[in-house]
């Protein structure tokens, strides 16, 4: 806990006074039954009600002080935990934007909304009620025991006796949250992810009529998640009952044996009272026990999670602010390149070697599975090779730095994501600094500007989440005009084009032969392989053809199967 709870070390003066407005208010309740103590003993029992009111004002003073003293700690409280989740959330998002591909791998991205959310939550509850009534309840036990020993030592024992049992077991009970907890934020990372996959593929649901079948599996996990939860609170419940078993049978001897005192005058009735006020409260302190287990026990298992993330070492990228940075056209090499992914035996590409000269195009072919996409995802090092190197313009690929290389990169993965906000927004992540003329050429080379400018509001028309209200084509040339307005080096195009009908295709080749930039383009589609300077033919992570398109109808019998189903107007 304490990389996590460090992000509170900023707020360490709004905390300290939190604390001491606490010890204030503590020190108030814990004189009160003192007090209490001598307005019946010197006053009531004496029938003097000049000291019933003068300690009674007193009294009343001290109630407004802790009134006051508990308004501004929550506020100093409320202050320090708000801005330690703020500090720690937005900690979390920056190192989560530090994460390879392979990073996220280990960590689903229903887990990270989590961990980001309901994790952190639950850490900043914790802090604040730390503040409020963490310390507040041990000291108040501690406290209501020394003042009751101070009072009457003999009543006080009877207090003592049952501390050490209810030490170890709210020890014992705290363990097993932590446990207990950790499993029941697994299965909320679970339904997470049934929710996730649901709300992203909500048309095909309804498409295969998959409603009832997917309501089946959110029941299954949502009821995972309630019994392990029903479990753990179960397990949280036990605690309140015997902390108040424990403290009422104290609390009986207290009466029993102080009843007896006053009976044989050893006592007067108002220090019995004092020290029964004293066992009230440590009841009610022990109480506090009960509620900051269940509080402190997820608390310390969303911590552990998060620090999974804070501390994880491996698979970080370290990018630098680069400038834009002018580069023309790149040569791409590929050395006995071999690659698998993180926690697998088995390798998704074998001893890839080819090269493409600067400015030329390459299209690479193959069945889906064939190791096509993961192959393009070494070069702007999403992933890193397990054996061979990449090289890009003579130099190696981990020589180069990594904001300088996906600075020359335009990639375009194979499924287009928009994000949330107007066109202009959208096209201008390529290059955040572009001017209107700039986003307009990009979209003219795209082939997407007049579709835009049909829009009631042009390029200053909103999308949808993930870019709902755009058609799949739409949205596969806006991906693409995001990449083209940072002029890239290295065009990167991952079966991008697959929503194009041939007309629009065609067009777009042609205005693409003007860019000063070296392409990687993954198709199915023969009429693209046509256009390119060679064609690379992937199986099962292996090159098993490489030339152009009529030296492969020659020489292939793989790619003339492609050919021959597409002009059979057949799917390859």
């Amino acid at each position: 806990m304490k990389t996590v709870f460090r992000y509170a070390l900023p707020y360490k003066w709004p905390m300290f006074i939190a604390i001491l407005l606490m010890l204030l208010e503590l020190s108030v309740e814990l004189i009160q039954p003192l007090l209490i103590g001598r307005i019946i003993d010197e006053g009531i029992m004496k029938e003097d009600l000049n000291t019933v009111l003068i300690w009674g004002s007193v009294m009343m003073a001290l109630a407004f002080i802790a009134l006051f003293t508990g308004v501004v700690n929550s506020y100093f409280a409320a202050h320090a935990a708000q801005s330690f989740g703020y500090d720690l959330r937005q900690a979390l998002f920056r190192r989560v934007q530090t994460f390879s591909l392979a990073a996220f791998l280990r960590f689903p991205t229903s887990s990270l909304i989590t961990r980001l959310t309901s994790d952190v939550t639950l850490a900043q509850t914790a802090l604040f009620m730390g503040l409020r009534i963490m310390a507040r309840a041990p000291l108040m036990a501690l406290g209501s025991l020394i003042m009751a020993f101070v009072v009457s030592p003999k009543l006080a024992v009877f207090l003592l006796i049952g501390s050490p049992f209810l030490a170890v077991f709210l020890v014992v009970m705290a363990r097993k949250g932590v446990h207990l907890f950790g499993q029941v934020q697994r299965r909320l990372d679970g339904v997470n992810q049934l929710v996730q996959e649901n709300l992203q593929a909500v048309r095909l649901i309804k498409a295969y009529l998959r409603g009832v079948f997917e309501t089946n599996r959110f029941s299954k996990a949502a009821s995972a998640l309630k019994k392990d939860s029903v479990h753990a609170m179960r397990l949280m419940e036990l605690i309140l009952p015997v902390l108040l078993f424990i403290m009422n049978v104290s609390f009986m001897a207290v009466l029993w044996f102080g009843a007896d005192e006053v009976r044989n005058s050893n006592m007067p009735v108002g220090d019995v009272v004092a020290v029964v006020n004293y066992t009230m409260r440590m009841t009610s302190a022990f109480s506090m026990f009960s509620f900051l287990i269940v509080i402190f026990s997820r608390a310390k298992a969303s911590s552990d999670r998060m620090e999974e993330l804070l501390v994880a070492d491996g698979d970080l990228e370290k990018l630098e602010i680069a400038g834009n940075c002018q580069h023309g056209a790149v040569s791409v090499r590929f050395e006995h390149v071999s690659f698998r992914y993180p926690g697998t035996n088995e390798d998704v590409l074998r001893d890839v070697s080819f090269e493409v000269p600067a400015g030329e195009k390459l299209v690479i072919m193959g069945a889906t599975g064939s190791g096509k996409s993961t192959m393009l995802q070494l070069l702007p090092r999403m992933f890193t090779a397990t054996e061979g190197t990449v090289w890009i313009d003579g130099k190696n690929i981990a020589d180069w730095p990594l904001d300088t290389l996906r600075n020359l990169t335009g990639y375009v993965p194979q499924q287009s994501m928009l994000f949330t906000g107007s066109i202009t927004d959208n096209l201008s992540w390529g290059k955040p600094d572009a001017t209107a003329n700039e986003i307009e050429e990009a979209a003219k080379k795209a082939h997407i500007h007049s579709s835009v400018m049909d829009f009631t509001d042009g390029y200053e028309t909103r999308v949808g989440q993930r870019g709902v209200n755009l058609s799949g084509g739409q949205k596969q040339r806006l991906s693409i005009a995001r990449a083209l307005i940072r002029k890239p080096s290295l065009l990167i195009l991952d079966d991008s084009t697959s929503a194009l009908d041939v007309k629009t295709e065609s067009s777009l080749w042609e205005a693409l032969q003007e860019e000063d930039t070296t392409m990687l383009i993954v198709t199915q589609k023969i009429q693209t392989a046509q256009i390119a300077d060679a064609i690379l033919l992937l199986s099962d992570g292996e090159i098993v053809g490489y030339g152009a398109h009529e030296e492969l109808l020659q020489t292939s019998a793989f790619y003339r199967e492609i050919a021959k189903s597409q002009q059979n107007g057949g799917v390859a």
